[in-house]
């Protein structure tokens, strides 16, 4: 079967740049701030509820990770949280808005090595200011064609993306580290996806990984993508 690829599209969160370790970091420091209430295993459960929950309120990012821990903190203390807690918890949630960013190993090699040869977008959901001012700090910006900072990934949105930016969903490609956000929707949008785990990934973007489809591949990490590309174009 021929294939025909035209246009690329990367997650950045955990696949470009670490991001996930800045959060398991302040949940450790939310759990230390409130060891006196509870123990960290249940104000962990009890916070990724509040996240899911939160979710169509506040979206995707840190902004409503830190209303969440301080929704979470009012719970577990039956409202008798500390101002000083408070005060701390939004601390947290500035620093991290304000952490270095940290590229992984091999994202600028294969944005480099695939820029020339396709189409390249990054697609990325979250606070948009915080993610603009990630992407401005990794020097990635000029090798993209096109970036889309989007509220959610879902079948929809990865269709209407591959077609103002490229030639269809069916000549595109997704790759990321989260198997519910970058490789379900893709497929299911009628693109290719590729996965590439990351050590850390939260908990609401585990998914089970498509069965029986040739256009789902797992990589050992991003670096191999360039070559998985040459081998699917090639077939």
């Amino acid at each position: 079967m021929s294939v025909t690829l035209t246009t690329v599209g990367l997650d950045a969160d955990d696949t470009l740049w670490h991001n996930e370790r800045f959060f398991a970091m302040t949940q450790d420091h939310f759990a230390d701030l409130l060891r006196d209430h509870t123990e960290k295993d249940h104000l962990m459960e009890r916070l990724l509820a509040a996240e899911r929950r939160n979710l169509p309120h506040y979206g995707f990012g840190i902004k409503g990770f830190t209303l969440s821990m301080i929704e979470t903190a009012v719970e577990v203390t039956e409202g008798k949280v500390p101002a000083s807690v408070i005060a701390e918890i939004l601390d947290a949630g500035r620093d991290m808005l304000s952490h270095p960013i940290e590229l992984l190993p091999h994202a600028e090699d294969t944005v480099r090595a695939l820029r020339n040869d396709y189409k390249l977008i990054l697609i990325t959901k979250g606070d948009l200011l915080d993610q603009e001012r990630k992407l401005a700090q990794s020097g990635l910006r000029d090798h993209f064609d096109a970036i889309e900072i989007v509220s959610d990934k879902t079948p929809a949105v990865y269709a209407e993306i591959f077609i103002r930016h490229g030639t269809g969903a069916d000549q595109g490609l997704m790759a990321g580290n989260s198997m519910a956000s970058d490789v379900v929707p893709m497929i299911t949008a009628g693109g290719w996806g590729v996965y590439v785990p990351h050590a850390l990934t939260w908990a609401i973007e585990h998914a089970q990984p498509p069965a029986d489809t040739a256009r789902f591949t797992e990589l050992p990490d991003l670096g191999a993508l360039p070559d998985h590309i040459r081998s699917v174009t090639r077939a």
